[in-house]
Order: C-alpha cells, then sequence, then structure tokens
C-alpha cells in the first residue's frame, strides 16, 4: 500500500499545467515530425473542466508500421530529453490508433481512415487547436 506521502506527492506533480512552450510537449511534436508525422494538431483542453488531460496531440500516420515508429520515437524521445516515462499506451497490436497517456498531455496516433471516423477534432471542438507543420 502507498503511503499518504507518495499519494499527496503524485497529486502535486499530476496537477501541474503544461503550456505549448514546455519541454514535454515540444518533444513529443518534435518527434512526431521526426518520423514525418502528418497533419500534428494539438487542442488545447485547460478550460475544459470535463477533460482528462491539458492537451490531446492528434497526428496521421500513413501505414501501420509508421504509427509504431512514431509512437516508439515520441516513448524515446520523451524519455531522453524530459525523464519520464508514459503512464499508459494502448492500440500497439493492431496500430490503427495508439494512445499514449503522459498525464497531462495525451497523444493519438491514427492511421487517415481511423482518423476520420473518430473526429477527436470534432469532439473537442470546443477546445482550441493549434496545426504544427
Amino acid at each position: 500500500m502507498e503511503s499518504l506521502a507518495s499519494l499527496t506527492k503524485r497529486k502535486n506533480t499530476a496537477s501541474v499545467r503544461l503550456t505549448r512552450k514546455s519541454k514535454l510537449f515540444s518533444t513529443i511534436i518534435a518527434a512526431i515530425q521526426e518520423k514525418k508525422g502528418e497533419q500534428i494538431v494539438s487542442l488545447d483542453l485547460r478550460k475544459i473542466p470535463e477533460a482528462v488531460s491539458d492537451f490531446f496531440i492528434v497526428c496521421t500516420a500513413n501505414s501501420q508500421p509508421q504509427v509504431k515508429a512514431i509512437a516508439d520515437n515520441i516513448e524515446n524521445c520523451v524519455k531522453e530529453n524530459c525523464g519520464e516515462n508514459v503512464f499508459h499506451k494502448e492500440g500497439f497490436q493492431y496500430l490503427q490508433w495508439v494512445l499514449m497517456d503522459y498525464a497531462n498531455v495525451v497523444i493519438h496516433v491514427m492511421q487517415d481512415e481511423t482518423r476520420k471516423f473518430y473526429n477527436l477534432e470534432e469532439m473537442w471542438s470546443d477546445a482550441p487547436s493549434q496545426e504544427h507543420e
């Protein structure tokens, strides 16, 4: 069982708000760009009370190997540059949509058809968005 002090420490760490200028945020964007991710969009969820994180980052990959390459590169770059491990990840079995959760930022690496079908940008349309080239 975790001690109360460790739970309090985790809560305080998780409550730190990110910005688009944060090292974690910029490292994720650069890692996606390095593996040629397309249509990179960040959604700023900080003013949405129901949101589970500060940002969603969504990008498109053209194939299953590219989905994996982008996700692996994000994980490696964040670990190397920011010293953070991914809190949760899923979707590696089918590689249509890989989700990576870093608590304050959640990354969605999606193949084009999957991205069009789920249309996360429309679902979170009340969040300010920014495209990243």
